[in-house]
C-alpha cells in the first residue's frame, strides 16, 4: 500500500522546508542561540508547512544532541518524531477543532504539570487554535503565561485574528506564506524524479495553478495524476481533462475571435464549451487568466523566462503575436469587464447567458458602461495601432470634403418691413407662423372709417412678410428687445415643444418681453402673483432655454408685474372726440395705459343680430378675454355686442386659414392680449365656435353690464 505524497515527502529539518526561509531561519538562529519561547504561534495558509514545522520544532527541542537547528534523525526523539516514525508520548497534538471547549482546556491544564516521560521538553501543538473558544483560552491563560519548565506550546491556526489578544501577545508569532509557483514546480520535479516517472513538462503549470500556492494541495492533485496515468506517465491532456481546465486552443481562439471582432466565431465558442459540459464559470475565470498573462506579455516580452507567467512554451509565440495586436488598453478593458461578470456569475441561474453577455460587451466598446473612459481609450489605443500598422489609409487619400452649404441669410432686425395698408381676407397664410402676414379684421361699423391708417413711422419695425428665420445676435453681441420681439412667436413654438404648460401659459394671457437688461429678459406680467407663480414653477428656466434654441444665447428670463406690453408696437391713442379708428390688420390697441374708447351705437350693434345664415353675427374678437376692459380703465370698454359689424362672409376666410392649435382659454378676468404680438392668423369667437363645436351663435349674455 502506496503512502500519500504529501505525507511521504513531508519535511524533517528545517532546510526541507520550502517557501518559507523568512520562518526558520529565525527559528534556526534561535535555537543556535539558545533563546526558546515558551509559546510559538505559526499562521498562515492551508497546506504552506504550519504544523510540519512545529513537529520540525519539537523535534529540535528533544533531539538528543539538542537543542540544535539540525536534529540528528539518529536518537530515540528523532526516530520517533521523523514524517515515517510512531511519534512520542511528550508531543501532544491536538486537533482543536473537535476539542476546543473549557473542558477541554482544563484537562490539559491538569496534565501539563507532570514531568516530561522520556524528553527534554513536553511539547503541545493545537492545530486549528482559531477554533478554540473564549473560555477555554481563559482557561489556559494563566498555563500559557507562566508556565512550567519543561512545557512548550505551539498554536497553528489559518486565521490569527480568532486568537484572543491575550494569548496572542504572549506568543512569538511567525507568519507563514504561500509557496511561489517556481519552487512548487521544482518541487513536484523532484518528487517525480524520485518516483521515476514520466511527465510533460506542460502539464506541471496546471497543477501549480490548480495547488493555488499550497504544497500539500500541490502533492495531493500530482498524487492523483500519477494515479491516473499510463505508461506514458503524466500528460498536458490528462491533466486538462482532470482539473477541468479550458484547453489552451480553445482559449487562444477565443482571444482571436474577440481581437477580430467576429461575434459569429465568439458565439459558436460559447456554444462549443457548453456542449462539451465546461463551466461558464470555469470557462471566464480560464480566459481572465489568458488576459492577465495577455497583458503581462505584452508589457515584459520574456515574462516566461522570468517565471511571470506559467504557460506551455509552445503557445508563448501566439500570445505574444495576440498581445501586440490587440495592445495593453483594449486587454486591460476586457479583464475587467471579465472579472466583473466572474463575480457576477457567483449564484447566477443562467450563467450562459452572462457568459454571452459579457463577451458582448467586451466585442463593443461603446457597451461598456463603467463611465471611466477605458472604452474610449482602448478604441483610441487600437485606431494608434492600425494606422501604424497601415491598416488604415492616411488622412490625405481621403476625398476632399466640399465645402458646406451656406446658411440662408437672416433677416436683418433693423431694416423695417413693409407693412400692407388694407387687409387681404383671401389671402391664404404662409407656412411659417412667425413670417404670417397680418391677419385681416372685419370693418368695426359703418360710421368707422373703411381704411384703417398706416402704422406710423416712428413704430417698430413688422415682422417681414416672407418666412425667413428670425435674425440672431451677433457672435458675442448682446441680444437687443427688437431681435426677442421678432422671434417671439419661434420662441413659443419651441417652448410648446419643450413644455406644453409652460406654452399655455404665454399663450393664454399677455406676456410679452418687456426689456432686455444684459442677459435678462423680463417678461411682465398684469399681477405680480402671476409673476410669482411663473417662476415657482420653473418656466422661466423653459423659457430662457428655448429663447438659447431660437437666437443662440444664454439668458436668464424674469418675471415681473408690469404693463404686460413693450411700448414699442403700441399706436397711438385717438382723440376722445372722434371715433376710434379701425385697427391696423393683425394689430389691436396694446398696453394697458392706451386709451380705451367704446365703439359708437352699441345699441344699434345689438339690433344688428344676424336673422339669416347668410348674414351673420358681428366678428367678435379673437378671445373672450378682450370682452372686458382692461384693470383701471373704467369700464369705457363695452361687451362684446359692442363691436363692430363683420364683413359680408368672414367664414370664408377662416376656411382658408385654418387655426393653429390652441390651449385652453385663459381666465375672463386677465388683461387683454395684446394683438400685436400675433404672427399667426387666428378665426373670431363665433368662427371658432361654429367651425369647432358645429353650433350657431344666437346670443351672448353680457356679464359686466350691472
Amino acid at each position: 500500500m502506496s503512502i500519500a505524497l504529501y505525507r511521504k515527502y513531508r519535511p524533517a529539518t528545517f532546510g526541507e522546508v520550502r517557501g518559507q526561509e523568512h520562518v526558520t531561519e529565525p527559528l534556526r538562529q534561535a535555537l543556535r542561540n539558545g533563546r526558546i519561547n515558551h509559546a510559538y504561534l505559526f499562521s498562515g495558509p492551508r497546506g504552506c508547512g504550519k504544523t510540519s514545522s512545529a513537529r520540525i520544532l519539537a523535534r529540535s527541542l528533544n533531539c538528543a544532541q539538542g537543542p540544535t537547528p539540525d536534529p540528528c534523525g539518529e536518537c530515540d526523539s528523532c526516530v520517533a518524531l521523523a514524517p515515517d516514525g510512531g511519534g512520542s508520548i511528550d508531543v501532544i497534538e491536538i486537533d482543536a477543532a473537535s476539542h476546543g471547549g473549557v473542558d477541554d482546556a482544563r484537562e490539559l491544564r491538569e496534565r501539563a504539570f507532570f514531568a516530561p516521560v522520556s524528553s527534554r521538553y513536553k511539547v503541545y501543538i493545537i492545530d486549528e487554535a482559531h477554533m478554540v473558544t473564549r473560555e477555554g483560552f481563559n482557561a489556559l491563560l494563566k498555563l500559557v503565561e507562566e508556565p512550567p519548565p519543561h512545557l512548550k506550546f505551539v498554536f497553528a491556526t489559518t486565521e490569527p485574528d480568532k486568537v484572543i489578544g491575550t494569548i496572542r501577545s504572549r506568543t512569538h508569532h511567525y507568519p507563514f506564506r504561500l509557496i511561489p509557483p517556481s519552487t512548487l514546480r521544482e518541487l513536484m520535479e523532484e518528487v517525480l524524479s524520485e518516483e521515476g516517472v514520466a511527465f510533460d513538462p506542460a502539464a506541471l503549470p496546471l497543477v501549480v495553478r490548480a495547488g493555488a500556492g499550497s504544497a500539500r494541495d500541490s502533492l495531493s492533485i500530482l498524487d492523483q495524476l500519477l494515479a491516473g496515468s499510463d505508461a506514458s506517465g503524466i500528460t498536458r491532456d490528462g491533466a486538462v481533462a482532470l482539473l477541468g481546465y479550458t484547453d489552451s486552443s480553445l482559449l487562444s481562439e477565443m482571444v482571436d475571435a474577440l481581437g477580430a471582432r467576429d461575434g459569429a466565431a465568439v458565439f459558436g465558442l460559447i456554444d462549443r464549451v457548453m456542449e462539451g459540459g465546461h463551466d461558464p464559470r470555469r470557462f471566464t475565470a480560464d480566459l481572465l487568466e489568458r488576459a492577465r498573462d495577455l497583458v503581462v506579455l505584452a508589457a515584459v516580452p520574456d515574462a516566461l523566462d522570468k517565471g511571470l507567467i506559467n504557460v506551455s512554451p509552445d503557445a508563448v509565440d501566439r500570445m505574444r503575436e495576440q498581445a501586440q495586436r490587440l495592445g495593453a488598453a483594449e486587454l486591460t478593458r476586457a479583464a475587467e469587464i471579465l472579472n466583473q461578470g466572474l463575480t457576477e456569475m457567483r449564484g447566477a441561474t443562467s450563467p450562459r447567458l452572462l457568459l454571452e453577455l459579457l463577451c458582448a460587451r467586451v466585442l463593443l466598446p461603446a457597451a461598456d458602461a463603467s463611465g471611466d473612459g477605458g472604452a474610449l481609450l482602448a478604441r483610441l489605443d487600437q485606431l494608434e495601432r492600425r494606422v501604424a500598422s497601415g491598416a488604415v489609409a492616411p488622412a490625405g487619400s481621403a476625398p476632399p470634403v466640399g465645402p458646406p452649404p451656406a446658411a440662408p441669410p437672416a433677416a436683418p432686425p433693423s431694416a423695417p418691413a413693409p407693412t400692407p395698408s388694407a387687409p387681404a381676407p383671401s389671402a391664404p397664410p404662409p407656412p411659417e407662423p412667425e413670417a404670417a402676414p397680418e391677419r385681416p379684421v372685419a370693418p368695426a361699423a359703418d360710421d368707422w372709417p373703411d381704411t384703417p391708417p398706416a402704422p406710423p413711422a416712428a413704430s417698430a419695425p413688422a415682422p417681414p412678410p416672407a418666412p425667413a428665420p428670425a435674425a440672431r445676435p451677433a457672435a458675442g453681441g448682446a441680444l437687443d428687445l427688437g431681435t426677442l420681439q421678432a422671434s417671439w412667436g419661434r420662441i413659443l413654438e419651441t417652448v410648446k415643444g419643450m413644455r406644453r404648460f409652460t406654452w399655455m401659459v404665454l399663450s393664454g394671457s399677455d406676456v410679452r418681453p418687456a426689456a432686455v437688461e444684459g442677459n435678462v429678459v423680463q417678461l411682465a406680467f398684469a399681477r405680480p402673483n402671476d409673476a410669482k407663480g411663473f417662476s415657482n414653477s420653473g418656466s422661466d428656466q423653459v423659457v430662457a432655454g428655448a429663447i438659447g434654441q431660437i437666437l443662440g444665447v444664454e439668458v436668464r428670463v424674469s418675471a415681473v408685474a408690469g404693463t404686460g406690453a413693450p411700448p414699442a408696437p403700441q399706436r397711438p391713442a385717438a382723440p376722445a372726440s372722434a371715433p376710434p379708428p379701425s385697427p391696423a390688420p393683425g394689430t389691436e390697441p396694446s398696453g394697458w395705459d392706451a386709451p380705451a374708447a367704446a365703439p359708437p351705437q352699441s345699441t344699434h350693434q345689438q339690433d344688428s343680430r344676424p336673422q339669416s345664415p347668410q348674414q351673420p353675427g358681428p366678428a367678435a374678437p379673437e378671445e373672450p378675454r378682450q370682452q372686458r376692459p382692461p384693470a383701471g380703465a373704467g369700464g369705457a370698454r363695452g361687451p362684446i355686442t359692442d363691436l363692430p359689424e363683420p364683413p359680408p362672409d368672414p367664414y370664408e376666410n377662416a376656411a382658408a386659414a385654418p387655426p393653429p392649435e390652441r390651449g385652453p382659454e385663459p381666465d375672463p378676468s386677465e388683461p387683454p392680449h395684446d394683438p400685436a404680438a400675433d404672427e399667426a392668423p387666428r378665426p373670431s369667437g363665433f368662427a371658432l365656435i361654429e367651425k369647432e363645436l358645429g353650433g350657431k351663435v344666437i346670443d351672448e349674455i353680457d356679464h359686466t353690464a350691472r
